[in-house]
């Protein structure tokens, strides 16, 4: 008797944990059910795959979607949006909102207001602060929370713990891996007065190197003390990399597709846009993040989507905020960069679904295999495009790669084996779910 499934991928490219190969995918109630040959299976939907290359959902572990509070920014379903259109699975959205999320009530808020109108999956990160550290045991196991998120320097928001008593008392309480910010925020206060008024190539020069490597030393001494598991968010110095390489026992860490792409030069071109915190460096900083990527300190890429409007980014520097956007346009950038042999595929894979997979704890999702859910992201690797500022569904309508012409897109996001986009279309109604992840089960 011919096997019956609910979708059929037929004739793709499949990158997988044994390989890459050509082969179809069965999809049955949501899961992978079968990878073979399926020519003689029918389904109630099957999908041309051939000339494709079929990956794992591609997972973006840091995005800040601005609601509540900000939402002429950005909101859960236009920042869903963009990550559909970009070929993003699932997405792990910030506390620094406006209430910030550091309650059961924050994070049940959010989850409600995701519901039926987030166009990809979601989790929820709960910062951790000096007022609810006695919840933490129970918020970073709540249903749909990522973990919990620490800001050691100051950034967008009010989310800050900058003293290392108080983060030591964060790690004692966390078991699931918590994430940081790290930047030492008493040399970002002491270096203000670098900054120099309408000139954001000062903004590297404020927030040097060494604030960010001399809180990512403190911050991996106090996960040792605490016996914690912590990440290092968007890495952004090569010495961190260098000093990471030695700290794997305790720390993951992310690295971002603009500090990978964009580099100082840039700032002549792209202004306040190019203001992110961590800045953007020179390329010797590049260049030290590729080779943590080369030698697998790098365990995840993130985006660090942060969109602000163009009005807000048109402020004179430093009244101009830090951040840009960045999920929809993660998969075609790095795939300009395996196009270029920056890295192979499977390396990309491994950064955006299986990494991402392992370091959180992720249930059912992050690999090819039966039983994972079908999350899925097509891409063709020959496609060349344009990226444009027209495309970027985010609120804030801009990007910092307007006019960077890319080899590699993707043409159709799966998300528990509904067809989400396909070429450059959104082809069904917000659908999304809280990630489940093992440690909260």
């Amino acid at each position: 008797m011919p096997q019956i499934f609910d979708l059929i991928l037929r004739g793709g490219t499949v990158v997988n944990q044994d390989g890459i190969g050509a082969r179809d995918i069965g999809v049955a109630r949501g899961r992978i059910a079968a990878i073979n040959d399926l020519a003689q299976a029918s389904a109630g939907e099957i999908i041309d795959c051939r000339g494709l290359h079929i990956l794992p959902g591609v997972i973006d572990s840091q995005v800040h979607f601005r609601e509540p509070g900000a939402t002429h920014k950005e909101d859960l379903e236009s920042g869903s949006r963009s990550a559909a259109l970009g070929g993003v699975t699932a997405v792990f959205e910030m506390p620094n909102t406006d209430p910030l999320t550091v309650s059961t009530a924050a994070l049940e808020d959010k989850l409600a207001r995701a519901k039926n109108r987030m166009h990809c999956d979601y989790a929820f990160w709960v910062g951790g602060t000096h007022d609810n550290v006695g919840d933490i045991p129970e918020l970073e196991r709540l249903p749909g929370a990522a973990g919990i998120k620490v800001f050691m320097g100051s950034s967008t928001g009010k989310l800050l713990v900058a003293d290392d008593a108080g983060v030591l008392e964060i790690l004692k309480k966390t078991r699931r891996r918590a994430a940081f910010h790290s930047e030492d925020e008493a040399r970002l206060n002491a270096r203000k007065g670098l900054r120099v008024a309408g000139d954001p190539t000062s903004h590297p020069v404020w927030r040097d190197e060494i604030a960010a490597l001399q809180c990512t030393q403190r911050l991996i001494a106090l996960a040792r003390q605490a016996h914690a598991r912590v990440h290092v968010l968007h890495i952004s110095t090569l010495e961190e990399i260098d000093f990471l390489q030695d700290a794997k026992d305790v720390a993951t860490c992310e690295a971002t597709p603009h500090h990978l792409t964009l580099g100082a030069e840039d700032y002549a071109r792209l202004g306040a846009k190019l203001q992110m915190n961590p800045p953007v460096r020179g390329a010797q900083h590049r260049e030290g993040i590729w080779r943590g990527i080369a030698q697998g300190i790098v365990d995840v890429l993130g985006s660090d989507h942060a969109p602000h409007t163009l009005a807000e980014k048109a402020k004179p520097y430093p009244d101009s905020p830090s951040g840009m956007t960045g999920v929809q346009t993660l998969v075609p950038v790095m795939l300009d960069h395996v196009a270029a042999g920056r890295l192979t595929l499977q390396r990309f894979v491994d950064l955006t679904s299986a990494g991402p997979a392992r370091i959180f704890g992720i249930a059912s999702k992050g690999r090819i295999a039966a039983g994972y859910d079908a999350d899925f992201t097509i891409v063709d690797l020959k496609r060349v495009e344009t990226i444009r500022d027209a495309w970027i569904a985010s609120h804030c309508g801009w990007t910092p790669y307007d006019g960077k012409t890319v080899i590699g897109w993707p043409v159709g996001t799966i998300v528990r084996g509904a067809r989400v986009m396909w070429e450059g279309e959104l082809t069904a109604p917000a659908q999304g779910a809280p990630v489940r992840f093992g440690e909260a089960l």
